[in-house]
């Protein structure tokens, strides 16, 4: 595949997308507001701007530590920063609000991302992750405009796809970014198998290690006053089946786990309702987090609330990472790591299988094979304190091991600029 059939492949599919987000405007309206960012008419901008791009609310959260780095080190530069989701604008929105410029990130569509580009008119482009757009990256490229893919990551099955289905595509895309900062040695190196030139790669470390970690104060004692002294099994970024298979194997052994708490977190706030009336349907007593009530028998409390993520780790006796059930690939486990939790995941942690092995080795995590074996070891963790705690120490050594990377970031963008 070559650029050209990419962007009419898009061209083709532009109507569907649009249908696809007025369709989910019918359960979050957000959706619907700002669309026509979408297509590239954004407010001009005569500022210089430094562009930074989020997907969602975990890239947000994560880029937090570098681009409050920026921001202190480059106060003559505006800091533009673009979302995919509602719920990842609204979060860019709530923590910084008017001290960044914000925007919908547009369809990779060439009228578009030229309209993009010329009313936001970037000095440099910060992409993060995985957010490889061919025909993005070649407009910046063509304007001559530094484009970093920092925090990159790129997952052996991630690697696969793009051979099998646009190597070429691929190839050309990569070699027209400035730098490729790596987060670790494997991703480094798929990059260059990809066809990346070996002289714009690095390992630069990874961002995660250093994000803003610290929870709220306020929301911490509003978490303690609801559930009391129960211990709690927090289980953070659950999907759709996941909670259905813990739900109902809590049931079943919840008489063995004493008083103990089960505190789901949905990974997206449109799924909070659905939630609430799944753990209804199986018949067991649940509470919001939202209502504030004490959960003195309840069986389970839904946090329904956004933003608070440190803050039911920093209750959590034990915390099982979610997406990692299902084929999602797992989810962060460095928060939780951070506050020296107890950490479980599940056979699927593709997203971070660098970090997962680490915390494996490290004695800092377990992994288990399906949820009755999840049970199994959450049993044996809140019985075992001594157990529960060694694994909580390990996992705060192993992030406090693994910071730097912000300073390295910092230098390459300073260069680029």
């Amino acid at each position: 595949m070559n650029r050209a059939l990419y962007s009419l492949i898009g061209y083709l599919l532009l109507p569907v997308l649009l249908a696809r987000l007025l369709v989910k405007s019918f359960n979050n309206s957000a959706y619907r507001q700002d669309m026509i960012q979408r297509l590239g008419w954004v407010h001009t901008n005569t500022a210089p701007v430094i562009w930074i791009h989020c997907v969602s609310v975990g890239e947000f959260r994560a880029a937090i530590v570098l681009i409050d780095r920026l921001l202190e080190r480059h106060p003559e530069q505006k800091i533009l920063i673009s979302s995919t989701t509602p719920t990842g604008f609204a979060a860019v929105r709530e923590h910084y609000a008017n001290q960044v410029l914000q925007a919908y990130f547009p369809f990779d569509l060439p009228w578009t991302i030229k309209r993009y580009i010329k009313r936001i008119k970037p000095k440099a482009c910060i992409l993060l992750e995985t957010e490889i757009w061919p025909n993005l990256i070649h407009q910046l490229n063509q304007k001559q405009i530094p484009t970093l893919l920092v925090n990159a990551r790129l997952s052996e099955r991630s690697l696969q796809k793009y051979q099998n289905f646009a190597p070429k595509l691929a190839k050309q895309t990569l070699n027209k970014l400035t730098k490729i900062a790596a987060q670790n040695t494997n991703s480094a190196q798929r990059f260059i198998t990809l066809g990346a030139a070996q002289s714009k790669v690095l390992n630069a470390g990874n961002i995660k290690f250093e994000q803003a970690l610290s929870s709220n104060h306020s929301s911490n004692q509003a978490l303690t006053e609801i559930v009391g002294d129960r211990p709690c099994l927090v289980c953070a970024s659950t999907h759709e089946g996941e909670e259905m298979k813990i739900l109902k194997h809590f049931k079943q052994i919840k008489a063995q786990l004493g008083d103990a708490l089960l505190v789901i977190v949905p990974r997206h706030f449109e799924r909070f309702d659905h939630v609430f009336k799944l753990i209804q349907n199986t018949g067991l007593s649940v509470v919001r987090r939202s209502a504030a009530q004490p959960v003195k028998t309840t069986d389970v409390l839904l946090g329904d609330s956004m933003g608070e993520m440190m803050s039911y780790f920093h209750i959590a006796d034990v915390v099982f990472v979610g997406g990692s059930l299902n084929n999602t690939g797992g989810h962060n486990m460095l928060e939780p790591a951070a506050l020296a939790k107890p950490i479980i995941f599940g056979p699927n942690v593709f997203n971070f299988s660098e970090i997962s092995q680490a915390l494996l080795k490290a004695e800092a995590a377990i992994q288990v094979k399906d949820v009755d074996d999840l049970f199994s070891t959450v049993q044996i963790l809140l019985k075992d304190s001594n157990k529960a705690q060694n694994l909580g120490v390990n996992a705060k050594h192993y992030v406090d091991a693994n910071q730097g990377a912000v300073d390295t970031l910092e230098e390459l963008i300073t260069q680029a600029l």
